[in-house]
């Protein structure tokens, strides 16, 4: 066996170790043996990563790793998270969700997208350089959150440590897009999307109260119904659309990559970006969440029993903060929306992030350049661009100490693949897998001086 051959074998036996060890975030509080597990786990894998980096424990199982570079005038974060969402229905999965199986040169299980692929692929690719003897040219710190998934305080620990230590990255690159295919209707080529910016996440309860009773007497307008009304008129008041400027960069790229009729409306984005906002509305929910702040009904209570009169009923709603769009005017909107006779209670609250640097036809940033280029290299058939990325991530807290903060997770992914992801069926190529190590190996490598 080459040592190619060795390490990539290496590399796949450390993401399904590392999948099998089921590290699921709740909000109670943490399983300890399990993330213990992990963290042994990793170590075993990667001996010359904990040797020869400088570790530093944060919250109750983030990890802080520095890898001195030639210079700390520009140092780079690479981020990921160790902790998974729990698993619904596992009857569901076509292989068992934390089985890490290989199968057809697939790894199947929870995680494998979101986010020790990355966490073990960011791990490879910085034992490969460290056996081969590579000194980046800049300080590399890697950050490992434990508590993603749940909006925890690993990450925000982190960024208390670096900013201590007086850090201030050139750039963060943390999960969040990936190699897209399939992801614009009329488009074969992948679309290598890098997050500029992401929506921010804000939580609700609505509520409804009454006095409840036995449902042989039932009023009118009822707890249920009125937290019903509400969740049918906040379905139906969506807020008004805008074409952020990452979307119109976005498709300028795509321009060439769209079908004939497209290409006058994306052509004159710029000028008329009304024309394309209605075109991204009317193709799914995957374009329609590109272009406004989005409410999700999640969570539903009423009574808990079929023959009594819910006296108190309520629904979760999950909002997707649109750049441009605040938590005060999303909250101005709900309450316009859904009346009275439901109070609203706001469980969490964050804004959009900042909008990070990104080259456009008039105007090249370097660190995205950067990205940009290995993206080139790896994925050569890809169209590399920024974008408004729709989830949250744990890098919306190294704002406050890098005004370059990027979401990509250099892995290629199918659309049935990004739906698996917080569902069932989660999976990752094995190839598409090494592509990763390989890509973050040579962002590595190429750190400029």
């Amino acid at each position: 066996m080459t040592l190619r051959e060795a390490r990539r074998e290496r590399a796949v036996e450390a993401l399904q170790a590392a999948v099998r060890i089921p590290t699921v975030s709740r909000r109670d509080g943490v399983d300890t043996e399990v993330f213990d597990a992990l963290l042994a786990e990793l170590e075993r894998r990667f001996p010359l990563l904990h040797e020869r980096l400088e570790l530093t424990r944060v919250h109750t199982h983030g990890l802080l790793f520095r890898w001195c570079g030639a210079s700390d005038a520009q140092p780079v974060v690479l981020m990921a998270h160790l902790d998974v969402v729990p698993i619904e229905d596992e009857s569901r999965w076509t292989h068992p969700p934390f089985s890490g199986a290989v199968v057809d040169g697939v790894v199947w299980g929870r995680g494998t997208l979101d986010d020790k692929g990355c966490v073990v692929a960011i791990c490879s690719a910085v034992e490969e350089l460290l056996e081969d003897g590579h000194e980046p040219a800049q300080d590399v710190w890697l950050s490992f959150g434990c508590d993603e998934e749940v909006f925890g305080q690993a990450a925000p620990e982190a960024v208390a440590v670096l900013r201590e230590r007086g850090v201030e990255p050139w750039f963060v690159l943390d999960e969040g897009g990936a190699v897209a295919g399939g992801a614009f209707p009329g488009v074969s080529a992948p679309v290598a999307v890098v997050g500029v910016t992401e929506k921010g996440v804000t939580s609700l309860l609505l509520r409804a109260e009454g006095r409840g009773g036995h449902a042989s007497t039932p009023a009118r307008n009822g707890p249920t119904a009125r937290i019903a009304k509400a969740i049918t008129a906040l379905e139906s008041s969506p807020m008004a659309p805008a074409l952020p400027a990452p979307t119109v960069e976005l498709f300028r790229r795509l321009g060439p990559h769209l079908p004939l009729p497209l290409r006058p409306v994306v052509a004159a984005a710029a000028r008329v970006p009304a024309v394309l906002t209605r075109t991204l509305l009317a193709a799914g929910p995957e374009t329609a969440a590109m272009v406004r702040t989005t409410f999700a009904v999640t969570t539903l209570e009423g009574s808990p029993a079929l023959n009594v009169i819910a006296g108190s009923a309520t629904a979760g709603v999950n909002i997707r903060v649109m750049v441009g769009d605040t938590v005060e005017s999303v909250l101005e909107h709900v309450r316009r929306a859904v009346g009275r006779g439901v109070d609203i209670e706001v469980v969490e609250e964050g804004e959009a992030s900042p909008l990070s640097p990104y080259s456009t036809a008039e105007h090249a940033d370097p660190a995205f350049d950067l990205l940009e280029t290995t993206i080139g290299e790896v994925f050569p058939d890809a169209v590399p661009s920024p974008y408004v990325m729709m989830a949250g991530t744990d890098s919306r807290h190294f704002t406050e100490i890098c005004e370059r903060v990027y979401r990509f997770a250099p892995f290629r992914m199918r659309k049935a693949q990004r739906e698996a992801i917080h569902s069932h069926d989660e999976h990752l190529g094995v190839e598409d897998f090494l592509d990763g190590v390989a890509w973050y190996r040579l962002l590595i490598e190429r750190l400029p001086a």
